[in-house]
């Protein structure tokens, strides 16, 4: 019959899962193992920690059933990538959503000029007339892996401040949720591969697809910025919550 030691009055197999687990999280959430990544064997890990293979596998078991590890009878066990959650209706910045996977994160502006608006500009901001707007790439990363391409341009007759801006302290999205009072949004979400180029900047195949997210804001009907941001797909995924509407005569309706 095995024998369970108690220490301080806890089950002592129950620290050592703790243990365990936190361990092999902080070696996914830091990007030392990196997704694809094989995991230590049961056997192996059991004879590193000095422990039962079942201890192992309940914390493999729970890592899994946390979609950070996939486990595979043949080919062991491996890292997926970190799934990233945006809320349809929220506008948050990219920073946010990266902290939220508990990785670091950092961006890279790739292009930032001040010019004036073209025919494609002046259709993405919904402008009637050409103006001065600011263009700006951002590749921002999760850890050591690209996370999102970002595209913006932001019309300078609303927002004039960003024409002397650098967004050397905070991305271009963070910087206009602190300074513009937005007032209305809306998102455009589809999916496409997105060229040999992208798709490369991304570090994905040029055949993946990737999640594309279209932004316009608004401060009081005069438009802010129009965004498109590119996430390789399997890495992002998007949340609505809302409540029914109701029509005339009471009663919800739902399409």
């Amino acid at each position: 019959m095995a024998i369970t030691k108690i220490q301080n009055g806890k089950d002592a197999s129950v620290s050592l899962h703790q243990r365990i687990l936190s361990e092999i999280e902080h070696n996914i959430l830091s990007g030392k193992w990196v997704p694809g990544y094989r995991i230590p064997t049961e056997h192996d890990l059991a004879i590193s920690y000095q422990c039962s293979r079942m201890t192992v596998n309940k914390v493999l078991t729970q890592l899994a059933q946390a979609h950070m590890v996939e486990r595979k009878r043949k080919s062991g066990t491996v890292v997926l990538r970190s799934q990233s959650r945006s809320a349809v209706l929220e506008v948050h910045g990219i920073r946010a959503e990266v902290m939220a996977l508990d990785l670091p994160y950092r961006y890279e502006i790739q292009e930032l000029k001040k010019r004036r608006s073209l025919r494609g500009d002046m259709k993405a901001l919904e402008l009637e007339t050409a103006g001065p707007i600011v263009e700006v790439r951002v590749l921002h990363f999760a850890g050591t892996r690209p996370f999102c391409y970002e595209h913006r341009l932001i019309n300078l007759d609303t927002v004039p401040s960003a024409s002397v801006e650098d967004f050397s302290d905070d991305p271009p999205g963070t910087w206009l949720i602190a300074h513009v009072p937005w007032t209305s949004a809306e998102h455009r979400i589809r999916a496409s591969a997105v060229g040999q180029e992208l798709a490369a900047t991304l570090h994905v195949d040029a055949t993946t697809p990737c999640l594309i997210v279209e932004r316009s804001t608004w401060v009081q009907g005069k438009s802010v910025t129009f965004v498109r941001m590119l996430y390789p797909g399997e890495g992002h995924e998007l949340v609505a919550r809302f409540s029914p509407t109701q029509t005339a005569n009471g009663m919800d309706t739902a399409l």
